[in-house]
C-alpha cells in the first residue's frame, strides 16, 4: 500500500549520481591529478580544492586548462577509473531511506549522469536500482541538457512536471536549458553558496529533505 500522492507539482524526479547520491568527491580527488598528468591539465593543488568547488563545469576546464577536444577521452578514462574503485563509492547516509520513501509516495524516479549505467547500478545495489524507472547515463561533460530533454520526452511528460535534483551548476544549466525545476543539493561537488547563486527552486540539505519536500513537510531556506 502507498502513501497519498506528494503535494509538490512534479510526477518525476530526475536525480543525478556522483555528488547527489553517491559521495564520490573524495575519490574524485584523489585520481584527479593522476589524470592531469596522462592528458596534461594542470594540478590541483590542495589548498585551491575550496575555490574550485564555487566554480561551474566550464570555469574549472578553463583554469586547469584543460584541452576541450581531449574531454571525451578524459571522460572514458574516468569511467574506466571509476569501474575499477566502484566497490570503494557508497550512497550518502539517507539516500536509500529518501529513495525508497518517494517510490512508497509513487514519485517517479530517473537518473541522469555522466557516469556510466553500469557503475550507478553497482552503487544503488539491485533493489534500489529497481526502483528508478529510466536511466540516462554516459552524458558528456556539456551534454546533460540534451540527455535531460530526451529522457523527460522518453517518460511522456512535459517539463512543467519534472524535478531535476543535482549538486552541481551545470545540473542547474541543464534543467534551465530544458525549462524543468531545479533542486540543488548542498553535500555535493559545488559549494552550497555557489549553488544558491545559481538560483535553485528548492534547496537540500541533506537527502531526507527530499522525500520530506513530497511528503508536503517544509524545508528550511
Amino acid at each position: 500500500m502507498t502513501d497519498a500522492r506528494p503535494p509538490a507539482p512534479y510526477t518525476l524526479v530526475v536525480l543525478d549520481f556522483d555528488g547527489t547520491l553517491a559521495d564520490s568527491f573524495p575519490w574524485f580527488c584523489s585520481v584527479i591529478n593522476g589524470v592531469a598528468d596522462r592528458y596534461g591539465f594542470r594540478r590541483i593543488a590542495e589548498e585551491e580544492v575550496e575555490s574550485l568547488r564555487a566554480l561551474g563545469a566550464r570555469e574549472i576546464v578553463a583554469r586547469l586548462g584543460v584541452p576541450l577536444w581531449k574531454l571525451p577521452a578524459i571522460s572514458r578514462h574516468m569511467h574506466a577509473l571509476a569501474s575499477r574503485d566502484i566497490d570503494a563509492m557508497r550512497l550518502f547516509p539517507g539516500v536509500p531511506e529518501a529513495l525508497t520513501a518517494l517510490a512508497r509516495r509513487e514519485v517517479r524516479l530517473a537518473v541522469l549522469s555522466s557516469n556510466t549505467e553500469a557503475n550507478v547500478r553497482r552503487v544503488l545495489g539491485p533493489d534500489l536500482a529497481a526502483l528508478v524507472e529510466a536511466y540516462a547515463c554516459g552524458a558528456s561533460l556539456f551534454g546533460k541538457a540534451r540527455r535531460l530533454s530526451a529522457l523527460i520526452r522518453r517518460c511522456g511528460l512535459a517539463p512543467e512536471g519534472v524535478l531535476s535534483v543535482g549538486d552541481e551548476i551545470r545540473d542547474a544549466e541543464a534543467a534551465r536549458a530544458v525549462g524543468c525545476a531545479f533542486a540543488a543539493v548542498t553535500w555535493g561537488y559545488t559549494r552550497a553558496d555557489a549553488l544558491r547563486e545559481s538560483g535553485p527552486d528548492h534547496l537540500f540539505a541533506e537527502p531526507g529533505e527530499i522525500a520530506r519536500f513530497f511528503a508536503g513537510a517544509p524545508i528550511a531556506a
